[in-house]
């Protein structure tokens, strides 16, 4: 089988024992001579490991096995290709749906064995997963994001309160100021100026 090596570091970890791109460039070499595999190329990157996107080297590695250069990308570890979930489960589902290996020494994964693919479909899984909880948690987020500064949500001894503090010549910045102090609970994580200004009846607000 023909494979394409890749290493990478992060910035911080350049110059570490263990860590290094020779240390695991020696480790594809000698997995693929004791397999009898052909050692095509080796490209690597300096790079974070929390994505496999905007890392040069690994595109150029993605490129070879699209191109029918090579049958398999082998790394030393799982981390050096991605500390992501959903962006490994995503490199291997492009390598079953382009007809290519992941080989990862480290963990003895090989996505061309039956452990190896019965392994990648539960990553798939556990992928589907943190999508569905990232979905949840965002559609959670825009909901708070829309309830913020709902003079709705207010109640009328606060409405009270500032319409008060406003008679007293305060700016609706200082009365946010003062709520914040005063730690009276606010519609989102702190009070602001543009809240207080929409709480003020409109012939009382400072231009």
């Amino acid at each position: 089988m023909r494979v394409v090596g890749y290493v990478r570091v992060s910035t911080d970890e350049q110059g570490r024992s263990g860590l290094g791109l020779e240390a695991q460039r020696r480790a594809i070499a000698d997995a693929v001579a004791l397999r009898g595999w052909e050692l095509v190329a080796v490209q690597e990157d300096v790079a974070s490991g929390g994505s496999t996107k905007r890392r040069p080297g690994l595109a150029a590695a993605l490129a070879q096995l699209r191109a029918g250069e090579a049958d398999g990308l082998v790394a030393a570890k799982l981390d050096r290709l991605s500390r992501s979930l959903l962006d490994f489960a995503g490199l291997l589902d492009r390598a079953r749906r382009e007809g290519w290996d992941v080989v990862l020494l480290e963990q003895g994964f090989d996505l061309g064995t039956p452990t190896g693919r019965a392994m990648a479909g539960m990553l798939a899984v556990f992928a589907q997963w943190e999508r569905e909880v990232i979905g949840e948690r965002t559609a959670a987020a825009k909901a708070v994001r829309r309830s913020a500064g709902d003079p709705r949500q207010v109640p009328d001894e606060v409405r009270a309160r500032i319409a008060e503090l406003h008679r007293r010549g305060l700016s609706e910045r200082a009365i946010a100021a003062r709520l914040d102090a005063d730690g009276v609970p606010p519609i989102g994580a702190r009070w602001h100026r543009g809240t207080v200004t929409r709480l003020l009846p409109r012939q009382r607000r400072r231009r």
